[in-house]
């Protein structure tokens, strides 16, 4: 019989409203903490980043256990997250996320309770599921994690199989592997960070463990609004925080030292003749003060004058209001992408397309080329794997070729192929839109859907993909050291180009990749390029190269790149 929860004493069944509450608890603790996930992404390059990605496939599953019964079964749970995690999943962390708890429905299947064994087990298989579907598994990153802590969990259940056990020993193995990801990854070695999407697996870890240990729900915080400080002094200085007169936000404490008797307010009146914003707060242990300036190192050594620093944080309060800018337009961006229900086709022609894209010129593109559906979605937008599930299925077609046109996409895709049961689903992995767009054209209709895999698959490896965007956050490729905001160059996906103007890292780039016997050589601007910028690169082009190759200008209209170069 199933064991009710007592607060100090081993939880040896798990029931399905348990684990129903643990995996809101989870997907709670990741949804509150994705900013900080997203933090330990190491490639500049904007994206669909992890810690958004999972907690974008949890909430999946949160919705759909809002809706299950009072009195469900682990099997019911399982089954729930498992379908709804699938459906849901975004980006390569959030489709291995998904497979994990498949593992779970697969193993907790047909049961009402589980013990510790079990779970271990369910896990095992999620574990497997996740290392066959990908192509080249990589050790260092979520999937060690989680082999590590099922086979944690595997040996703990032979001793005590009771769940508080088996599930303690599972989490603390995935943090313990996580601290190891950096020294089977040198590029995470090198950067000072954990796997992201291994610290996502622990964070929801985290919060399962709340309610199987302690019986709490962990509840959502939104972390992008939390305080640090108390709230008198926050409150106080945050009515000045629109002015940015001055550079540096800075706020420390100092804790007193008894023997200077000297005024705070003569702390103050210093900070005044520096900076404006100054808000002093003090009583008889500490001072805490915030200021904005230009001189946030004089600031701080006067305040040495009053005790010892207990607390320091400075902040570049313009680079926070580009950043906030970036944000809202990316707000925006994803707002036009709003999806739109599609309704299910019978299969009556032989062939069909879907592809992936960003952008009403490219996607007119793709229209063009014969796609019956494009789905929203690229860079910085990973759609769901419903997303091109629902496209899949409105394409009246008995074959439907899809393309990913990005390397982070291609997994949500792939699993696409077991959901749908009345047509043929061929995945063409092709990771860029340039790729996508040479892949369409070298279709034969003549040939079988499978033919032609193969053969468009070959016409992708063939173009080379140039593209021009931001610096998303600071990082050091190559020995080089880049600061966020600025513009950068991918020849094939790989980092080679550090630029102040966009135009410049698109003609430099395309000195790269156009070779003697390049034919054809497409740019397509982006949405934050203007026609005139485009022109230029084109005019460029055109005398440089425009005596052997054709040179094509599209406004793609596409987010996140200003410049994506086509080079055959």
């Amino acid at each position: 019989m199933y064991m009710a929860f007592v607060e100090g004493c081993a939880l040896k069944m798990i029931n399905g409203l348990t684990l129903k509450n643990a995996v809101i608890s989870g997907a709670n603790n990741i949804n509150s903490q994705k900013f900080h996930i997203n933090d330990l992404n190491i490639f500049p390059v904007p994206d669909g980043d992890t810690g958004t990605n999972m907690s974008m496939t949890t909430n999946a599953a949160l919705k759909a256990l809002e809706e299950a019964g009072e009195n469900p079964t682990v099997s019911d749970v399982a089954q729930t997250v498992a379908s709804s995690m699938l459906r849901g999943a975004r980006g390569n962390s959030g489709v291995i996320l998904s497979l994990l708890f498949r593992g779970f429905a697969q193993g907790l299947k047909d049961r009402e309770e589980a013990d510790g064994n079990d779970l271990a087990y369910a896990l095992g298989l999620g574990v497997d599921a996740a290392y066959k579907a990908v192509m080249k598994p990589t050790e260092g990153t979520i999937l060690t994690v989680a082999r590590l802590a099922y086979e944690a969990g595997n040996t703990a259940a032979k001793q005590d199989c009771s769940v508080t056990n088996v599930f303690q020993a599972m989490r603390d193995a995935a943090y313990n592997a996580l601290e190891q990801t950096p020294h089977l990854l040198p590029v995470l070695k090198k950067a000072g960070v954990v796997d992201a999407g291994g610290k996502g697996l622990c964070v929801i870890l985290d919060g399962m463990l709340s309610v199987i240990k302690d019986g709490k729900v962990i509840e959502y915080v939104d972390e992008s609004k939390s305080a640090e400080s108390d709230d008198f002094f926050e409150s106080a200085a945050a009515q000045f925080d629109d002015d940015i007169t001055f550079t540096y936000c800075t706020e420390f404490i100092v804790g007193r030292d008894a023997e200077i008797k000297t005024d705070p307010n003569e702390l103050r009146l210093f900070l005044e003749t520096i900076g404006d914003c100054v808000v002093v707060v003090s009583d008889e242990e500490i001072i805490k003060v915030h200021v904005h300036t230009e001189q946030p190192g004089d600031a701080l050594k006067e305040g040495l004058k009053f005790g010892q620093l207990l607390t320091v944080k400075v902040e570049n309060m313009k680079e926070q209001h580009k950043n906030a800018k970036n944000d809202n337009e990316k707000a925006k961006a994803e707002n036009k992408f709003a999806k739109v229900k599609l309704d299910v086709q019978p299969p009556e022609e032989e062939i069909g397309f879907v592809a992936v894209a960003a952008g009403d010129g490219v996607k007119e593109l793709f229209m063009d080329l014969g796609c019956t559906h494009v789905v929203s979605g690229g860079q910085s937008m990973n759609p769901s794997t419903d997303d091109i599930y629902e496209a899949v299925m409105a394409t009246p077609a008995k074959n439907v070729i899809v393309l990913p046109n990005n390397k982070n996409i291609i997994m949500a895709a792939e699993q696409t192929i077991p959901m749908v049961k009345d047509r043929n689903v061929v995945i063409v992995p092709t990771k860029t839109i340039p790729q996508g767009m040479s892949a369409m054209l070298a279709f034969d209709p003549e040939i079988s859907a499978d033919g032609n895999k193969q053969l468009m698959l070959a016409a992708a490896k063939e173009v080379q993909t140039g593209q021009v965007t931001f610096a998303a956050r600071d990082s050091e490729f190559g020995g080089k050291k880049i600061k966020q905001g600025e513009i950068i160059a991918l020849e094939n996906g790989k980092l080679t180009i550090c630029e102040k103007s966009k135009i410049k890292a698109a003609v430099k780039l395309a000195k790269n990749l156009v070779k003697k016997d390049s034919s054809f050589i497409t740019v397509i601007y982006g949405e934050d390029t203007t026609e005139d910028e485009a022109k230029e690169v084109y005019q460029t082009l055109s005398d440089k190269y425009g005596s052997h190759a054709d040179i094509s200008l599209v406004d793609g209209g596409q987010p996140v790149y200003y410049f994506i170069l086509s080079v055959e």
